[in-house]
């Protein structure tokens, strides 16, 4: 109402506004008895109001990064944040200057006006135009500016979480690999010694060649298994490198992250809730373009006055497109519940996979300890002349593989995590961000 009483008094003055010595002073002077200023607010305090008034921004900022201070997973995060492009940083800024500047949209719109008449004089005058009910355009206007800034934190968050995410994957690409290839090592040194006492065996003539050719075949595969996770490692290193300003050289280690479900709303959800309140803003906009409105003008200068004008026109359309305006605001509201839904079932999946990684490779652990406890039996069997060099190496194949499946289970656990963490938006800190 105090908007709308200001809107009609400046209309109604600009008469009285032209026939002073300074036509413009006036309407500054009425502008400035408002409090409202031309000069508007600082882009600090807009930014601090609008953070205030949203629940959304106060939500991103208050998030906490899951990833232990001081580790390598925390090193990484900081590395790659500090040298990201941040395209979705400067789409923000451009929200928040469009918020800036619909927030003073109800403001009269002054401009000149210039006219040549048939007699071929020049008419310049300064038009103020003001609108005096329009059904909630500009408060519409408004919202959706706001509801836009909001989509665009979100969409930093969600790019930031990504980013991390990217080059956290790269890192435990490289550790698993770096893990397996010392793995492969510890197993071409104890394979080299069974090809060494097959080798004098065969020369003794106590066993087959054939037997030493497996053996060397298997010893050949090791060495391949190697040499790929050593290049898998290089490969990771080099690209998670070129996501840093400086090589990521000496980290080793992965961190059980703790990642509690009722944390944070995911933001795939954050998301939806921001898109559906720019979608009624923008619904209500265009319900109100379809609705006449009423305005004003006042010119000042050589043909002063004022005039009230209506805006807009009915149509043979305009029911039908009314409700084509609410039904938007209903797809709206089913976006955000069927975004609850994906989420909640990516969560519960994710949940139950790492439950899952972690029990596996708790057996995986188990069954190597059987194997190492079984293998040991064979040596010292292989020792005492009860077996042969092959039942051996078999077994300790089989020990081999345990290994290597408890170093993927240890792995994939670790990347599930992530996952989950990533789809809460916890892999950096709101106010980083």
């Amino acid at each position: 109402m105090v908007k709308t009483a200001l809107k009609c008094a400046l209309v109604l003055s600009l008469a009285g506004c032209a026939s002073g010595d300074n036509p413009s002073g006036g309407f500054v002077e009425r502008l400035r008895d408002t409090g409202i200023g031309l000069s508007g607010k600082s882009q600090e305090a807009q930014d601090q109001k609008l953070q205030a008034e949203s629940a959304v921004l106060q939500d991103l900022t208050a998030r906490r990064s899951v990833l232990p201070m001081g580790e390598a997973y925390h090193t990484v995060a900081h590395s790659v944040l500090a040298t990201n492009a941040r395209t979705a940083e400067a789409e923000l800024r451009a929200a928040k200057l469009r918020a800036r500047a619909a927030s003073t949209n109800w403001l009269p719109r002054l401009g000149p006006e210039i006219s040549l008449t048939s007699l071929g004089d020049v008419i310049t005058s300064l038009v103020l135009d003001v609108t005096l009910f329009d059904h909630g355009r500009k408060k519409g206007e408004r919202e959706f500016a706001k509801a836009d800034v909001e989509v665009a934190a979100v969409t930093l968050s969600q790019d930031s979480n990504d980013r991390v995410f990217t080059a956290l994957s790269l890192y435990l690409n490289a550790e698993e690999g770096r893990e397996a290839a010392a793995h492969n090592t510890a197993t071409l040194r104890d394979m080299q010694r069974f090809v060494s006492i097959m080798n004098k065996r065969v020369q003794g003539g106590v066993s087959d060649g054939s037997d030493l050719s497996v053996v060397r075949q298997k010893l050949a595969e090791i060495r391949a298994s190697k040499a790929r996770n050593e290049e898998a490692t290089r490969s990771a290193m080099a690209e998670l490198d070129a996501m840093t300003a400086t090589p990521l050289e000496g980290l080793s280690g992965i961190s059980k992250l703790s990642i509690p479900l009722n944390l944070a709303r995911p933001l795939a959800i954050v998301m939806a809730d921001a898109e559906k309140e720019r979608d009624i803003a923008q619904a209500k906009v265009d319900r109100a373009n379809a609705l006449p409105g009423i305005g004003g003008r006042g010119r000042i200068g050589d043909n002063s006055g004022s005039s009230i004008s209506t805006e807009g026109t009915f149509g043979i359309g305009t029911g039908a497109r009314l409700k084509a305006i609410e039904a938007a605001k209903e797809a709206a509201s089913r976006r955000v519940a069927q975004a609850v839904e994906d989420s909640n079932r990516q969560i519960r999946r994710l949940d139950s996979q790492v439950a899952a990684a972690d029990r596996q490779a708790a057996e995986a652990a188990a069954l190597t300890r059987d194997a190492k406890a079984n293998l040991d039996l064979f040596q010292r069997q292989f020792e005492a002349g009860a077996r042969q060099v092959t039942d051996v190496v078999s077994v300790y194949e089989t020990f081999a593989r345990q290994q290597e499946r408890q170093i993927t289970l240890k792995f994939e656990a670790a990347r599930l995590r992530l996952e989950l963490a990533r789809l809460y938006g916890l892999l950096a800190d709101g106010e980083q961000i």
